[in-house]
């Protein structure tokens, strides 16, 4: 977690040099760790909450003083304090997206709204950026069925992301096998060799690019075969919408049709074509997130009552896919900081041990998550992807932290520490 919380702790900013100690406690408590961003969010966590509090010790607005210190778009590729390269970006455009799609020069209305209902109103933002992990390579297999289908074996796992679709996708756009005969074989040592599995958002990048360069390696292969069954000359082939056409006649042989007189004559090598690929180097999802809350002085209680995500997540194949992972993200960050807190007794025994006990966060903690796209593709890989899966879960801890500060600050309260229970929130309006 050290590792990965040293790689972006520098978040988007062009600081050269940073320091910083780690302290290991150990305790005969139960075991906890991260589930999603894995010491990316605790990093940009450290960043943001500097940057919020440093703007309010400057009197300096947290937007300008984030824009100073943005990386350049002329920087790229930049070579952050970690030595982590930053392949692209444009920070400045992502966060003047945001400021118009959260309506930030309304916030004072809403504030005020807000008094009259004798709840007080906070924004806060973050400026994330994170990266993706994980093995670079990934195998792809492609296999002509008898029952007329296309099998394409992974070596990622979909744990309900969706990747069966975005998968299929990317397969359809490039060869033109149909999207209904296109069948996802994942998890089965019995069938697949090898394979990165799924983790640090790095699934539909690492295999849609393998599963391309098995597509094209697929297409070549057939050529000769093809050119004999059209009796023509495999130069005059030309291979577009699933079929290869003769460009001198009106001859042309889909790809499903080929596959099966492959079956038909047993050609083994064409039926099956399989292809290890490997990303350049990594890429860097980002993006700004904007939160606003109310809190009830009575009772502690906060509320996340609007929230915006402007991402930079390079090219996304799927855009409903895509929002479902954030927005996931985003409520496991909400949860975070505002529902959930293991408790113990004095004598180390664990008294939220059950969801009765532990606040997870559910669907009336949360308001509808905007979600909006401003890509700069990845130069790192062919489709110029950046991943997706932990974006929504590193953004929402500052952004909402920063929010419950901004609420409380004209109280007098200078710091407020997660996680912002009722009872913790109450006690510092409290004394």
């Amino acid at each position: 977690q050290t590792d990965l919380f040293r790689k972006v702790i520098s978040g988007v900013y062009d600081i050269p040099n940073i320091y910083f100690e780690v302290t290991g406690i150990f305790t005969n408590t139960a075991p906890v760790d991260a589930y999603r961003g894995a010491g990316r969010p605790e990093g940009i966590f450290v960043m943001e909450r500097l940057i919020d509090h440093a703007s309010r010790e400057l009197g300096i607005d947290s937007i300008e003083l984030r824009r100073r210190n943005f990386i350049k778009p002329s920087q790229f590729p930049y070579k952050n304090f970690a030595h982590e390269t930053v392949d692209v970006g444009n920070f400045e455009k992502v966060m003047d997206r945001a400021i118009v799609e959260a309506d930030i020069p309304g916030f004072d209305k809403r504030k005020e709204h807000s008094l009259e209902g004798n709840k007080l109103r906070g924004l806060g933002i973050c400026y994330y950026i994170e990266t993706i992990l994980g093995d670079p390579s990934e195998t792809t297999k492609l296999e002509f069925c008898e029952d007329g289908m296309v099998n394409v074996y992974v070596g990622t796992q979909s744990n309900g992301q969706g990747h069966e679709t975005a998968y299929s996708q990317i397969l359809h756009e490039r060869s033109g096998i149909p999207f209904d005969k296109i069948r996802i074989v994942q998890g089965d040592s019995d069938l697949i060799k090898t394979g990165g599995g799924t983790g640090g958002s790095r699934s539909v990048t690492t295999q849609g690019t393998s599963i391309n360069g098995t597509a094209d390696k697929m297409i070549e292969k057939f050529k000769p075969f093809v050119a004999e069954e059209l009796d023509t000359d495999e130069s005059r082939l030309e291979y577009e919408e699933g079929a290869f056409k003769d460009q001198r006649s009106n001859k042309f042989l889909g790809i499903m049709e080929a596959g099966s007189l492959a079956l038909s004559k047993q050609r083994e090598d064409l039926i099956t074509t399989e292809v290890t690929t490997e990303i350049r180097d990594k890429s860097f999802p980002n993006g700004a997130h904007i939160c606003e809350v109310e809190v009830d002085p009575e009772t502690g209680f906060t509320e996340v009552v609007k929230y915006t995500v402007v991402d930079d997540l390079g090219v996304i194949i799927n855009p409903i896919l895509a929002q479902g992972q954030v927005h996931g993200g985003v409520v496991q960050g909400i949860g975070q900081i505002l529902t959930e807190h293991v408790g113990f007794d004095e004598y180390g025994q664990l008294l939220t041990g059950t969801f009765m006990d532990y606040g997870m966060p559910r669907a009336d903690n949360v308001p509808f998550i905007e979600f909006h796209s401003e890509p700069t593709p990845s130069i790192n890989n062919p489709i110029g992807m950046k991943g997706c899966g932990e974006a929504g879960t590193i953004g929402a801890l500052a952004a909402v932290t920063n929010a419950v500060q901004d609420a409380l600050w004209d109280k007098g309260i200078k710091m407020v520490q997660a996680p912002l229970t009722p009872t913790r929130v109450w006690d510092l309006l409290n004394g």
